[in-house]
C-alpha cells in the first residue's frame, strides 16, 4: 500500500484552529473507553495528538 506519510500536527497550517466536530466526537468516544477526560478548547493539532495517544491506550490505533 502506497501511503503518504502523515504530516506532524505542528506543521499544519490550520493546526491552531479549534478542533473539528468529528475530532471532538471521536475524542469523547476514545476518552470514555480510556477513562480519561477531554480538555476544553483544544486546537486541531492538540486534538490530533490526543487522539493518537488515546488510540494507543485503547488499542484502536493498531
Amino acid at each position: 500500500m502506497n501511503r503518504t506519510p502523515e504530516k506532524d500536527p505542528d506543521d499544519w497550517t490550520t493546526g491552531d484552529e479549534p478542533m473539528t466536530g468529528p475530532q471532538e466526537s471521536y475524542l469523547h468516544t476514545l476518552a470514555q473507553e480510556a477513562g480519561e477526560q477531554v480538555p476544553e478548547e483544544l486546537t486541531k493539532g492538540e486534538a490530533s495528538r490526543l487522539i493518537d495517544q488515546l488510540q494507543q491506550k485503547t488499542g484502536r490505533g493498531q
